[in-house]
């Protein structure tokens, strides 16, 4: 066979991961590397072809492809993988793959190997910093390995470190904003502020289709203005608590941590489609643990990167009875906000960004579906609707799914890569495009209001109704003339008002 590496170790023990390899790896005549559909085809002449074994194809697969934790996680389950670990470092106790293998079976089994420890040998790292987003390192001195995953066995998301993450990594969401500032003026910016906190509640609530709910609209904007990077542990159960009724005031059916199955879908022709399948309500508490984890483990690391994990990962383990969703969004802003990128009061529209157009809702729901399509695909065959049942939160329901312990390692160690370039991209757009444009609607309006106030007396919020309905219309209209008569009257008002509109809002 000409396969090698990760692809080699899944064919001979029987191994599919859910999360698909991001390198395969197979013999040819030359070397060469390209890149299809996100995953690298990397060829390799005779001469690197691995000896047919764990130690060898587990050396080449650290070398040249990286760290798969959920293969792993599902390679080191197997009884007869131990037993080759600890032959393998028995032999050579000194190595550095030797020891990383060693390292990453005892971090994600919680299970001892036979083997005392080394003693000699440089200290290695558990991840390339060259390669991954690496959390604070902490020195193993069992396995001489340095330690900085960025996150805990409980949750540990990989993010790899492409041109685009790099990109994103040095992306400066503080100087976009005092670009901002120096364009338009702080007055300005402070002022559209105020309008943008409502606009991204309400696009918020757009994306789960419950855009009318004027009264929920204004409560999530008001959580978003006080409460954004005010708490310790945005993940803690307490703090997850307050913030759902927050958004969802005192009339929800179901508040907390849900402890009954739940899946994301839809329907068609009048039956239920599953798009998403969340952890058992019993993983929670630990997954939630994790996601804090990881922000303690990562002070420093890049904003962005930060904030698609907290977002993304909140919104996989789907944690709370309502509200996943809003929260999850809101924590983009949440870890800005605490990272010092973005300070009070400004709150920046992803949520508006999203929904402006089904180009920017589809590229939402393509980052999401990064992560889900594999694990439904992968699983497709472990659920059903059943009878419905009674859970212990008193939820009813008629979803079952059989692969809750088997999903674990995909739910705890998720590829994060798409989706933090995904968020990059999205904050760019909402810094470039959708703040800047409510920045000059402010500023041509201001202008309008002013041109306007030479010729005719009103207090700013007529004028705003004014200038909207000219902007609308282009002209006077009969609706306009019936409530100011002096429209009527003087006819060439009204013309002074269309041309001093027209040249304030000119691009």
């Amino acid at each position: 066979m000409s396969d090698l590496g990760y692809q080699w170790l899944a064919r001979t023990f029987d191994i599919e991961p859910t999360q698909p390899f991001t390198a395969r790896s197979e013999i040819g005549r030359t070397r060469s590397s390209t890149q299809q559909g996100g995953i690298r085809l990397e060829i390799y002449p005779e001469s690197y072809r691995p000896e047919s074994t764990l130690a060898e194809h587990l050396t080449f697969a650290f070398k040249y492809e990286g760290i798969h934790l959920e293969f792993l996680a599902r390679l080191f389950a197997l009884n007869e993988v131990r037993q080759k670990l600890e032959k393998w470092i028995s032999l050579w106790p000194t190595g550095a793959f030797a020891r990383r293998a060693c390292f990453f079976y005892e971090w994600l089994m919680l299970n001892r190997l036979d083997f005392p420890g080394v003693t000699q040998g440089n200290y290695v790292d558990a991840l390339d910093p060259g390669k991954y987003v690496t959390g604070r390192p902490v020195n193993n001195r069992r396995w001489r390995v340095r330690d900085n995953l960025p996150g805990s066995r409980d949750f540990c998301p990989l993010i790899r470190r492409v041109e685009a993450v790099k990109a994103a990594e040095q992306y400066d969401v503080a100087a976009k904003l005092a670009a901002l500032e120096t364009d338009y003026g702080l007055d300005l910016i402070q002022r559209s502020t105020v309008w943008l906190t409502i606009k991204e509640s309400r696009a918020s609530f757009l994306i789960e289709h419950e855009q009318t709910l004027e009264d929920r609209i204004r409560r999530f904007a008001a959580v978003m203005e006080s409460e954004c990077g005010k708490h310790k542990n945005p993940f803690a159960p307490e703090t997850l608590g307050a913030l759902q009724r927050g958004i969802l005031g005192d009339k929800a059916l179901r508040y907390g941590i849900r402890k009954s199955p739940v899946y994301v879908g839809h329907t068609a022709q009048y039956q239920a489609v599953v798009d998403y399948i969340a952890p058992h309500w019993n993983a929670i508490p630990s997954l939630l643990q994790g996601l804090n984890g990881f922000l303690l483990l990562t002070q420093g690391v890049a904003p962005i990167i930060r904030a698609a994990v907290a977002s993304f990962g909140f919104v996989y383990v789907h944690p709370m009875a309502d509200g996943n969703g809003r929260i999850s969004r809101f924590l983009i802003n949440d870890i800005l906000r605490r990272d010092g990128v973005v300070p009070p009061p400004i709150i920046l529209p992803i949520s508006a960004t999203i929904t402006k157009s089904s180009r920017q809702q589809a590229a939402y729901d393509q980052a999401l579906e990064a992560f889900s399509r594999p694990l439904l695909r992968y699983y497709t065959e472990q659920y059903q609707f059943g009878e419905t049942t009674v859970a212990e939160d008193g939820v009813e329901y008629n979803f079952f799914f059989q692969g809750y312990e088997d999903a674990l390692p995909v739910w705890r160690y998720p590829d994060l890569t798409a989706q933090t370039i995904y968020l990059a991209g999205l904050i760019d757009d909402t810094l470039t495009t959708e703040m800047r444009a409510e920045a000059r609607f402010l500023q041509a309006n201001d202008q309008a209001r002013r041109a306007i106030k030479n010729f005719l007396e009103a207090p700013d919020n007529e004028l705003d109704g004014i200038i909207r309905s000219v902007r609308e219309n282009g002209q006077i209209t009969s609706k306009l003339r019936k409530r100011y008569p002096l429209f009527e009257s003087n006819p060439q008002l009204g013309e002074w008002i269309v041309q001093a509109v027209a040249e304030a809002f000119a691009d």
